[in-house]
């Protein structure tokens, strides 16, 4: 399903006739930094909900009497992330926008990698109805980092954020070995399942930090 209910990288959606913009250009409808944050928080919880069921899904249909519960070390292992929401709330405001966009970045090309793998298998029961929200989480993560990154933007013009925060590439961000592994184009079923878990987890601490992220820097509102 490549139909998205969010387009930030364009930021290009319209009202009427009146396009939504950023900054407030001639003939646009004026997005707040309050509009921009819930859009960026649905799709988040979206793209984690639909990457929750993959992997529910995929386990269920592979490994339904296996235990694989254990200790994994996701390709992201070397993103310091805070493990609660109180470390989450000790960060400055750049540094928590950095994590978000470092895990978001780090997720592009394992995610388009594993949608190519899936699309590829021979087992057409599982792949009728996995390999649609394979390619469509792989789209949300791209747009959900652009989406970011402009309200990031925003929020420099606004005074919010400093300067530092920018791009920063796949390579830069990860292992170059870890970042490798799914470069190689023959991932199997337990990278499938690997890659989903890891997925999970880090959409969920995505959709957590863009909610804290809000409440620190838009106090009051929904927090």
């Amino acid at each position: 399903m490549r139909s998205l209910t969010l387009h930030l990288n364009s930021l290009s959606m319209r009202v009427g006739t009146a396009p939504l913009c950023p900054y407030g250009q001639a003939g646009c409808h004026v997005l707040s930094l309050a509009d921009l944050f819930d859009r960026v928080i649905q799709q988040s919880s979206r793209m984690h909900g639909i990457s929750s069921d993959l992997h529910s899904e995929f386990e269920q249909y592979f490994f339904p009497s296996k235990n694989l519960i254990g200790k994994r070390k996701c390709h992201t292992y070397g993103i310091l992330t805070p493990d609660d929401k109180e470390n989450a709330q000790r960060l400055g405001r750049e540094q928590l926008t950095e994590v978000i966009l470092r895990l978001l970045e780090a997720w592009g090309n394992p995610l388009s990698q594993l949608y190519q793998s899936m699309s590829q298998e021979q087992n057409q029961d599982f792949n009728h109805y996995s390999t649609e929200k394979a390619l469509e989480i792989s789209d949300m993560v791209h747009d959900l980092r652009d989406g970011v990154a402009k309200m990031a933007d925003k929020m420099k013009v606004l005074g919010v954020l400093g300067n530092t925060v920018g791009y920063i590439s796949p390579e830069s961000l990860v292992p170059s070995s870890a970042f490798s592994f799914y470069k190689r184009g023959d991932l199997n079923l337990m990278d499938h399942h690997d890659l989903l878990y890891c997925f999970r987890r880090d959409s969920n601490k995505v959709k957590n930090y863009l909610r804290i992220l809000k409440c620190t820097i838009l106090p009051g509102l929904d927090c």
